[in-house]
């Protein structure tokens, strides 16, 4: 029963969205408005995200050069190399389908709002988490695509036409957001709800699209439960290969306690947030729904072992430790 305490009740959402989106068929018409409806709202989220964010905190945690490398390196370095190396044992045990989303989850940036409440929780810094994580989102807004054109271009069709779009409707709303931020970002940061309502909308939106489009060209025919079970496992592997591997490589770079809970708490997730709305841009539309349900599963999984790991390190942490 402790295990249902760390399920995310907006995670149970989307999973009804599939469900729903995967048993009624809609009209064509109707799945193309609520593509274009998604498309204005990933604009406006990034917006949102750049009017919320502090560019001097961005500029302060880049002082930290180990820690923000090592998320860095986590990120965008070891877990797409970690699904390089295993996507010839994931396309048979995963089929084509699942297996490309899995490997597209390891090329995503860090999640913010997770990581660095763990951080907090695990009695980490905090201060290096929240820049290490947002390093890492703005980062991505270039990684990302970058590496699904050079690593997934030739099996998934992925271009410099992709690139060119996350430019368009990611980094340019996030730049005009920060143009914004010293007259609106207080406000923002005040109304929490804003983001949370944004946010959440614009991945109920770009997952409900997606699994209509899916539903529409029959892609579901071909997914399987063993495919489905064999997903949690493959998610179970990545995750504790990232959590054991940033955890000794923050002992390596001989951080401090603090400093190497931040790492393993950045360097070890992957962003729904950032994720979804960035698959709606960047794949063809026939395997975006393919392509997010990876990610969904691993979001959860590393919301319960984070969690439970969060805790323990909580209570081991030593009292003249601090966490800021």
């Amino acid at each position: 029963m402790k295990i249902l305490r760390f399920i995310d009740p907006f995670v149970i959402s989307i999973v009804l969205i599939l469900v729903v989106g995967i048993m009624v068929p809609i009209p064509t018409s109707w799945i193309d408005v609520l593509t274009q409806v998604g498309t204005v709202a990933v604009m406006v989220l990034f917006l949102v995200y750049g009017m919320r964010l502090r560019t001097s905190e961005v500029i302060e945690g880049l002082k930290n050069i180990r820690l923000q490398g090592g998320v860095l390196v986590a990120t965008f370095v070891v877990f797409p190399l970690i699904g390089v190396i295993l996507m010839p044992a994931m396309k048979p045990l995963l089929g084509a389908t699942f297996a490309v989303g899995a490997l597209y989850l390891t090329l995503l940036p860090s999640t913010v709002q997770s990581s660095v409440s763990f951080t907090s929780i695990a009695g980490g810094n905090v201060a290096g988490a929240v820049c290490a994580a947002t390093i890492s989102n703005i980062s991505g807004m270039v990684f990302t695509p970058l590496l699904v054109m050079l690593i997934m271009g030739a099996s998934t069709g992925v271009g410099w036409g992709s690139i060119v779009n996350v430019l368009t409707q990611l980094l340019i709303p996030f730049v005009i957001g920060q143009f914004l931020q010293p007259w609106a970002g207080d406000w923002v940061r005040r109304s929490k709800w804003l983001t949370k309502s944004v946010d959440r909308g614009t991945i109920l939106i770009v997952v409900a699209s997606g699994v209509a489009g899916a539903t529409a060209r029959g892609l579901w025919d071909e997914v399987t439960w063993m495919d489905a079970i064999a997903l949690v496992l493959v998610s179970g592997v990545m995750l504790s290969i990232m959590m054991l591997g940033t955890w000794h490589a923050g002992k390596a770079l001989k951080l401090n306690r603090a400093d190497n809970i931040a790492l393993l708490m950045c360097g070890s997730k992957k962003s729904l947030a950032t994720g979804l709305p960035m698959a709606a841009i960047i794949f063809p539309p026939h395997i975006v729904a393919a392509v997010t349900v990876p990610v969904i599963v691993f979001h959860q999984l590393q919301l319960m072992v984070a969690a439970i790991l969060a805790r323990r390190l909580s209570m081991s942490a030593p009292e003249s430790e601090t966490t800021w």
